[in-house]
């Protein structure tokens, strides 16, 4: 019965006025930041955060989360009407969206994608409600060298999954962790590398610094892209799906489903790889794979449900272990912070109102989003004409007004601009910026994981526990294996010139 008193009490916080209005406001925004290409819901939540200080915390949670999985559905309305997408999740739905609005479908394409989108995003949330607080228990029995080898395990992840090299994304994860070093020691109390500035001995502010790498950055990247938004559909008719629709849909939805749910748990997975995961199996097992990319619907249910149920599965470990497992967890966890939240095995259990409140805003919001999606297409066709070159004053104002209210400091502006030249150059030089800020929010954490364990007195501490040892090796393998299949190439290629020398 403690199950069910306990949702009880999260539709109980949900359903009040104040939070229902903040819930809409958020799937609101969420959904046209998704629409709009080039902003991304990492940036939009870093802009709101300083919005929500003034809020009771379960309500700024709720709003700022459903601006995350708002985003999940609004990237597909700009990759099938036109080829671009909204946010970084909905890239393979241009694959066979927008074939299928070349087609004059992009009634169905769209009407599937918002019913996958709340099928998945629904049976994730109910996987959520039923695997955080397992986890939580789990954890309960972890010290602090599991802790560490945990989020040692979230950055090999991160790094080694991340686009690229894996060596730039370990460099990047180095720096990172370089610079959340700086300011006050939290054993010691010593200043560190703060340059005698009073703004630095607080450390180096995660939303100035998110705001910098993924608004700033972004507008300096886009505008040196000219891209022509070319709308197929000035009017979409017929949204909802046939029978036949539906029929090829199905499978895809609920398989889209679980792959978008527990890939989503792992850390540094995101809501990018479990949409192509999904997306790789239906062209697998589909009977008629050259379908694929020429405007098959199940190209568009299968990547657009996984997303969505991914955005829900990446809060599993955020709430149950204190660990974000991509950029926007990132973000939520120091939303927490904050607010003087800490997030993991206690937050059930010192916090139920905050646990089940934001579960059960998710349930309302999904529901939110279903309604507002099918019937604004029109208005989101209208909000995609307008010009980028209008859109990016905008996007800089809001981050400037963002870094300089959180604490009425000019030097946050500045470290945010910094951080934005600093983004844009490794966005240049293709280095991602995911690994950097993971490392960023965790280091301090990382760090008092590691001298706590030391505390013990063993040095091989991390050796002699059977799951640190084993987290561990798990993420030594991830950071070495590259450099097997860079040996092997090498090897490849000698052995080639060798034969053609003979």
């Amino acid at each position: 019965m403690d199950f069910f008193s306990n949702l009880a009490l999260g539709f109980g916080i949900a359903l009040t006025i104040k939070n229902l209005s903040f819930c809409f406001l958020g799937v609101l925004i969420g959904t046209l930041i998704g629409v709009l290409p080039g902003i991304g819901p990492v940036a939009t939540i870093s802009l709101l955060l300083p919005t929500t200080f003034g809020m009771e915390p379960v309500t700024s949670i709720i709003m700022l989360c459903g601006v995350y999985y708002g985003a999940m559905y609004g990237g597909s309305t700009t990759s099938i009407l036109v080829n671009i997408p909204g946010e970084a999740a909905s890239v393979v739905t241009c694959l066979d969206g927008y074939q299928m609005a070349r087609k004059g479908r992009a009634g169905p394409a769209l009407g599937i994608s918002a019913f996958g989108s709340f099928i998945g995003g629904t049976l994730s949330i109910i996987g959520l409600m039923l695997l955080s607080p397992l986890l939580a228990r789990m954890a309960l029995k972890f010290g602090p060298p599991e802790f560490f080898a945990l989020m040692l395990l979230g950055l090999a992840m991160v790094t080694y999954l991340c686009r690229g090299p894996v060596l730039k994304g370990l460099v990047m994860a180095l720096a990172g962790l370089a610079i959340s070093c700086v300011g006050q020691d939290q054993i010691s109390g010593t200043t560190r590398f703060t340059l005698d500035s009073i703004t630095l001995m607080d450390g180096m502010g995660i939303v100035p610094v998110a705001m910098g790498l993924f608004g700033i950055a972004e507008v300096l990247t886009n505008l040196e892209q000219i891209v022509k938004q070319d709308i197929l559909a000035e009017r979409v008719t017929g949204i909802f799906p046939t029978l036949k629709d539906w029929s090829d849909s199905m499978w895809p939805i609920i398989r889209g489903s679980f792959i978008g749910f527990f890939v989503s748990i792992l850390p540094g997975a995101g809501t990018v790889i479990p949409t192509f995961m999904a997306y790789t199996v239906e062209k697998r097992i589909s009977k008629h794979p050259e379908k694929f990319g020429t405007g098959a619907i199940e190209g568009v249910a299968a990547p657009e449900t996984a997303n969505n149920a991914a955005a829900a599965g990446s809060m599993v470990t955020l709430l149950s272990l204190g660990l974000p497992s991509s950029v926007g967890m990132a973000i939520l966890l120091g939303a927490f912070i904050i607010h003087g939240i800490q997030p993991g095995p206690l937050l059930i259990a010192k916090h139920p109102d905050l646990f089940w409140g934001t579960i059960a805003s998710m349930y309302v919001g999904n529901v939110m989003l279903l309604v507002l999606n099918l019937p604004l297409i029109g208005l989101w066709i209208k909000i995609l004409k307008i010009p980028y070159n209008l859109l990016f004053p905008l996007i800089v104002l809001f981050c400037f007004l963002g870094a300089y209210s959180l604490n009425n400091n000019i030097y946050d502006v500045l470290v945010m601009i910094i951080f934005g030249v600093f983004g844009y150059l490794m966005r240049k030089y293709e280095y991602e910026g995911a690994p950097f800020l993971l490392a960023l929010v965790l280091g301090p954490m990382l760090e008092n994981a590691f001298r706590q364990s030391l505390i013990y007195g063993d040095p091989f501490i991390f050796f002699n526990r059977p799951i640190t040892a084993v987290l561990i090796c798990v993420s030594l393998f991830l950071l070495i294996s590259p450099l097997f299949k860079t040996f092997s190439q090498k090897r490849k290629t000698i052995e080639k010139v060798l034969e053609e020398g003979e």
